[in-house]
């Protein structure tokens, strides 16, 4: 088993509605590997999931420094929807680039880091149906290459499509810190 006893890992959610398998299933894999998980917010205090998880917030989104990560993971779910557009959101993506962290996304979050212009020519997956292909949309119109799988890397940037695939992306995402 991989052993992240020395990384910190920030995960970034909506205050209300982040999507609870995406958001619980990475933190217990990365805690199991001994990982540093911290939560990270736009208000302080206990964020709700859509089917009523609970997570305390350890560090409002402005305050957070990506230097002091070894990855920084946007978690999906409808209530990231809001931060799409957010310049804090944008910026620390921007940052966690900046710094070579390892960024991740999943979800419709990857839309962030497309708005935020880090996946240009960059591939790239988010969560879609056949009666909504907003997310792909926006992905291509940030010029990012849409790549229909569960989990997508390039580079030090990794995507994943939803809530099935919250597991290999955490796994993944455990073997780039590696």
């Amino acid at each position: 088993m991989i052993n992240l006893q020395d990384k910190k890992i920030a995960l970034i959610i909506a205050y209300k509605d982040f999507r609870d398998e995406e958001y619980l299933i990475p933190k217990q894999i990365f805690e199991a590997r001994g990982a540093e998980v911290l939560t990270v917010s736009t208000s302080k205090g206990q964020a709700k999931g859509v089917f009523g998880a609970e997570a305390d917030v350890d560090i409002l989104i402005q305050d957070l420094d990506a230097e002091n990560f070894d990855a920084i993971v946007f978690i999906g779910g409808q209530g990231i929807a809001r931060h799409i557009d957010d310049p804090i959101f944008h910026e620390t993506a921007q940052g966690a680039l900046r710094a070579g962290k390892i960024l991740g996304a999943i979800c419709i979050a990857p839309c962030i880091l497309a708005k935020a212009g880090i996946l240009e020519n960059k591939k790239a997956t988010a969560w879609h149906s056949e009666m909504d292909k907003t997310t792909i949309k926006i992905l291509e119109d940030n010029r990012a290459v849409f790549t229909d799988e569960p989990v997508v890397i390039d580079g030090n940037i990794i995507t994943a499509n939803g809530p099935t695939s919250a597991e290999e992306f955490a796994k993944r995402l455990t073997e780039m810190l590696e």
